[in-house]
């Protein structure tokens, strides 16, 4: 009995473990980029370097795993929000803030992902497999509760929201989350102008 309880036990500790590395790594990637020496990660996660490298024997496996970790937090959040907020709109805006944090915070993943490894040639298509459906859910949950306008695609908004976050790292002054703010208002269906009474 002890054997059978041991070995689930075993891969739920070690799932543990990993989640921890990967949160760890996020952390030191957002504040020092994919470069963040590997000793950094460790010292975060309070686990030796040999313990990252069992993991993830290369960075680039290490930058994956995070990148995927992260795509797979924002992809589950979607549904959560939905079904944990005062509307459907209200959901789609928090989910719309977590896409944004995701984008502007993976300091260094883009341009390790336009590099020649081929650990990085499947993770734009795993990232869009992922979490257009998810926005487009929120889109289609909103406008059917006449929130906002129906004729926007999931990937023409997840553009204009990477597009607007586009070197918010690099400018202190530039306000990418007020201007997808601005972007999102823009989805609202305007209010019926209130009819003014015939005296």
């Amino acid at each position: 009995m002890a054997e059978g309880t041991s070995g689930p036990r075993k891969r739920a500790d070690a799932r543990r473990n990993e989640q921890n590395l990967l949160e760890a790594a996020a952390a030191a990637f957002r504040a020092a980029g994919v470069d963040a020496p590997v000793r950094d990660i460790a010292t975060r996660a309070g686990v030796g370097v040999g313990t990252i490298y069992r993991h993830f024997p290369t960075r680039a496996d290490l930058i994956v795993a995070v990148y995927r970790h992260q795509v797979e937090a924002c992809a589950e959040a979607g549904p959560a929000l939905l079904a944990g907020s005062d509307s459907a709109h209200a959901a789609l805006r928090r989910w719309i803030d977590l896409f944004a944090d995701f984008l502007i915070t993976k300091h260094g993943l883009a341009g390790a992902l336009r590099s020649d490894d081929d650990a990085f040639r499947s993770l734009h298509a795993y990232f869009l497999d992922r979490l257009v459906p998810v926005c487009d859910r929120l889109l289609a949950a909103a406008a059917a509760a006449g929130e906002i306008r129906a004729d926007i695609p999931a990937l023409t908004l997840m553009h204009g929201v990477g597009n607007l976050c586009i070197g918010a790292d690099q400018d202190p002054r530039y306000d990418a989350r007020r201007l997808v703010g601005l972007l999102l208002a823009g989805l609202r269906v305007p209010e019926p102008p209130e009819q003014t009474r015939a005296y």
